[in-house]
């Protein structure tokens, strides 16, 4: 063992250290008094008491290699006691005695005294604050280090004479600067790399001198790279107590946001498939013309085109055939105009060439070659076919002054070629204007309906199907009615049809027939049953769901299919027979009775009607108003009635209204009749109230 270590200090006589005691304690910091020759501490003040976690007194007697912290202080006392590191001052570790260290910086000082005894003079100033002060301060570069490096942005933080004082990896990146320039901090060379990037310098150092000069501006601009990078550059003023200190700069890659824009832009304007102008594209090209047209007194067309049975192709061949069809149409097209002209593709099979500079003679001209065009065979794979096409034209400034009239009325004169039997074109030409009007009232007309079913403003009457020959209500038929709040009682000739058209008709028929069924339901549940027949359009029943919704219908009310009859049209029977014949079967499964409706005006075929499950045949009231003396009527019924019993099946006619159609209709074997002779259709209460228990 090293005798150092536990030899005990001189012990002069009486107090000899009782002087250095009142110099130390007079100090600030903490100072030991070592034996040069035991390296014990002798005498220590109340300032390193506290740095060392206990009374001053309790350091005397401890060596001090105990309170070392580090192997490098073992060294270093050796080299003390070898009088090799006098008067030196160093940064350690020193181990207090509650546990823990503390972190001081320690200056030593040799005394001799008279008689040769000799110690250390230890002072140690406690460095735990500025130590912790530096942990904090390398903690917060540390964070600022990831989180400049965590961000997307190229990051670079400059002071206010434009010294780089930090930067990210994704700086370096973005501008691809070699790691040698950054790494030997050369700022001059930096900032020179990023001006020789840029593809237009001068600008760019133009405005990195405005941002320089206003230290408070925040500013944002785009630079292209001769990479062919762009970059977003955002420049933020860097502030410390409210007073700017530098600027830091972040830079975004937006070269694939732009890319990605400039695609949607080009996909706004052209049509996906063919790549030719779309609607929007044309309107700006219309606007343009009509600018021109307006100015220069120069007439255009408009030639609206539309394919004539394009649909068969697609449902014949697929529509990958058809987008091959329609781009070669499309190249057709385009070869067979101006230069100056523009042909776009709207949607599906339709198309609209813009003739400028054109009277009716070139507008003429520019649809034969269009026709033309279309006229040669078409081949596609081992098929061989030919496309025609429908053409309208309107011309500016007769037909219209603007976009949407120009279209609308070419459109209309396209149609009038597809009603008088296609593959021509035809000039738009004015319509009376009662045929405008009534257009208009038909609009007016649809958007009324959709209000009113939304409102609950539509209701239902009832009329009763009599027995012609007891008189006994065997049945009724629901009736739609409509009073608008400002069209007043309308008819249900006049918007039906237009529902018809519209595909209206669908949701109509569906609240007919709930509402119906429920008071089927209601009659039934009150002890008086009446089955009750509802009217089915075509396009009602041809929608997917049908049958399904009927038994739908039926099980929310709790009333048994038995009591439902459906009332369907002939032009049912025409759409898809096949089709039809699975639906009807599925509604006869149910219980549900269906008849045909307003029979003799449709082209039923009597093969059909054998093999449907159906169970009653309507003649219309057109074929009952002119009995008994009108002799065509009086056949046209005998006819059906024998027809439908030799079928086996119930003749009921409505509209019946006088007495002598009544009895020509029960001579003629008809089984039942409605009509106003017996009742006019009625509502719920009139109809209780008129009829009771019958």
């Amino acid at each position: 063992m090293n005798a150092r270590s536990h030899g005990a200090p001189p012990s002069p006589e009486g107090d000899a250290f009782a002087p250095w005691r009142a110099v130390i304690e007079s100090m600030l910091h903490a100072v030991w008094l070592v034996d040069a020759a035991s390296l014990r501490v002798v005498a220590a003040n109340h300032a390193a008491g506290t740095l060392m976690g206990v009374r001053a007194a309790e350091l005397v007697g401890r060596g001090v290699l105990d309170l070392a912290a580090t192997p490098e202080d073992l060294c270093f006392w050796d080299e003390v006691a070898g009088g090799l590191a006098e008067s030196i001052e160093s940064e350690t570790f020193v181990c207090r005695l509650n546990g823990g260290t503390a972190p001081v910086t320690r200056r030593i000082s040799r005394v001799d005294q008279v008689g040769g005894a000799a110690f250390y003079v230890v002072a140690l100033h406690d460095r735990s604050e500025q130590f912790r002060a530096e942990r904090a301060l390398e903690a917060s570069a540390a964070d600022l280090r990831a989180t400049l490096e965590s961000t997307d942005d190229g990051i670079l933080v400059t002071d206010l004479s434009g010294r780089i004082r930090n930067f990210n990896r994704r700086f370096a990146a973005l501008w691809n600067i070699p790691d040698e320039m950054l790494m030997r901090r050369e700022d001059d060379a930096v900032l020179e790399w990023m001006r020789r990037s840029v593809i237009e310098p001068g600008t760019y150092m133009r405005r990195l001198a405005t941002i320089d000069d206003a230290t408070m501006l925040q500013a944002s601009d785009v630079l292209k790279l001769h990479s062919g990078t762009v970059l977003e550059r955002v420049a933020t003023p860097q502030c410390t107590s409210g007073r700017p200190i530098g600027r830091v700069f972040s830079f975004r890659d937006i070269t694939e946001k732009l890319e990605a824009r400039e695609r949607i832009q080009v996909l706004s304007y052209t049509d996906a498939l063919t790549g030719l102008p779309n609607r929007r594209l044309l309107a700006d090209r219309v606007e343009v013309a009509l600018a021109v047209a307006k100015r220069d007194s120069t007439p255009f067309a408009l030639l609206f085109l539309n394919l004539d049975r394009f649909k068969h192709i697609n449902e014949t061949l697929g529509h990958t055939f058809g987008d091959r069809v329609l781009l070669e149409v499309a190249e057709r097209i385009k070869c067979s105009i101006r230069q100056v002209d523009t042909v776009a593709r709207l949607s599906g099979d339709e198309f609209v060439l813009l003739a400028h500079q054109a009277d009716e003679n070139g507008a003429e001209a520019a649809a034969w070659r269009v026709m033309e065009a279309l006229k040669r065979p078409f081949n596609q794979g081992d098929l061989s076919f030919t496309v025609t096409a429908s053409i309208g034209i309107a011309m500016q400034p007769n037909d219209g002054t603007s976009f949407d009239e120009l279209m609308r009325r070419a459109e209309s004169a396209m149609r009038e070629v597809k009603h008088a039997g296609r593959a021509a074109f035809r000039f738009h030409r004015p319509r009376p204007a009662q045929a405008d009007a009534r257009s208009r009232s038909r609009m007016h007309l649809d958007h009324a309906m959709r209000q009113a079913l939304a409102q609950g403003r539509f209701r239902l009457h009832y009329q009763p199907q009599v027995e012609i020959g007891s008189g006994k209500i065997v049945g009724t038929e629901a009736l739609i009615r409509w009073r608008d709040p400002e069209l007043g009682e309308i008819s249900p000739g006049e918007f039906i049809p237009v529902a018809e058209e519209t595909g209206f008709i669908v949701p109509i028929g569906e609240w007919v027939l709930r509402q119906a069924v429920k008071q089927a339901a209601a009659w039934q549940a009150s002890g008086r049953p009446r089955a009750v027949s509802v009217n089915v359009s075509a396009l009602q029943f041809q929608q997917p769901g049908f049958v399904d919704g009927v038994a739908t219908v039926l099980r929310e009310a709790g009333l048994a299919a038995e009591w439902l009859e459906l009332e369907l049209t002939e032009s049912i029977l025409l759409q898809d027979a096949q089709d039809a014949m699975l639906r009807l079967q599925a509604l006869a499964q149910l219980g549900v009775k269906l008849a045909i409706d307003d029979f003799g005006t449709g082209y039923s075929s009597l093969a059909y009607l054998k093999r449907f499950p159906i169970g009653r045949l309507k003649i219309d009231r057109s074929f009952i108003s002119g009995l008994p003396l009108d002799e065509s009527d009086a056949g046209i019924v005998r006819a059906i009635i024998s027809m439908g019993r030799a079928l086996r099946l119930e003749i009921i006619a409505e509209g019946v209204e006088t007495v002598a159609q009544r009895d020509f209709l029960q001579e003629a074997g008809c089984h039942l009749f409605q009509g106003f002779l017996f009742s006019p259709a009625l509502d719920v209460m009139a109809f209780e109230a008129k009829f009771g228990a019958s």
